[in-house]
């Protein structure tokens, strides 16, 4: 009597010759065994890195974010905070020994926040020099809020190439994720005089403009646009001024 099952690989129905026939032809027995070959291979290249890491004392930081299962970039933060110890050989090479990162996380034990609950213990009255300059770095690196590059070249109107120069030479921190740069929202609403909702300003005057009409040089009108926090805005190179604003300003 004939019987009939599902092809493990195509799932179609076929009449098998014998008890232990899985596949419904030669081909689909071929490519079947071709993905158990691949998987086994991405398994391994999977792996193969943490068995590497498994010997070694001495981890670049591209091998410390694997053993670690985080980014190469928060690496880099938790070394610039000083967190975690780090060695440079050269320009271009810097290791951190194994040992350090299993200090790094004794030193560091989990304690459960609740909420409505600080995990930060109670600061002492009077505190070092030490210590304010450790909480100064601390707020200096930790950016959580960033735009992607195209939101940054979309909302200000910029080239790509622009955006980075103009963010290196600014000092506007930049987080890089999957090939991909991230700029810190704050610097950069700061740096494009966006720190306020500018959505609802509609009359807007060139830098030009803005020059003719109140009889004042560039240098001076940048500062006092900075030092009464004029909203302003960058678009395809050119800088704009709230007319409202520098109106009621100079009533």
């Amino acid at each position: 009597m004939k019987t009939t099952r599902k092809c493990n690989f195509c799932s179609k129905s076929f009449v098998t010759r014998s008890g232990v026939q899985k596949y419904c032809s030669e081909a689909c027995q071929a490519e079947a065994k071709r993905a158990r070959t691949e998987q086994k291979n991405n398994l391994f290249k999977a792996v193969r890195p943490l068995m590497e890491i498994q010997h070694q004392e001495y981890l670049t930081f591209s091998k410390a974010a694997v053993l670690m299962g985080c980014s190469r970039q928060y690496i880099y933060k938790l070394v610039a905070l000083g967190k975690l110890k780090a060695s440079r050989i050269s320009n271009r090479m810097a290791f951190i020994r194994k040992t350090d990162i299993e200090r790094m996380l004794e030193g560091n034990p989990y304690h459960r926040v609740l909420p409505g609950s600080t995990s930060t213990p109670r600061k002492s009255a009077s505190s070092s020099p030490l210590a304010k300059k450790e909480k100064r770095e601390k707020e200096t690196y930790e950016v959580l809020d960033f735009y992607s590059g195209e939101e940054v070249m979309s909302l200000f109107k910029v080239r790509q190439s622009w955006l980075y120069t103009t963010a290196k030479r600014n000092r506007i921190p930049i987080c890089r994720i999957a090939g991909k740069n991230y700029y810190s929202k704050k610097h950069v609403d700061e740096f494009f005089g966006m720190a306020i909702d500018t959505s609802n300003i509609t009359d807007w005057l060139l830098i030009e403009e803005a020059e003719e009409l109140f009889g004042m040089k560039p240098s001076a009108l940048r500062a006092y646009a900075y030092r009464h926090k004029i909203p302003t805005k960058r678009e395809y190179g050119r800088t704009y001024y709230s007319k409202s604003h520098l109106d009621e300003l100079r009533r």
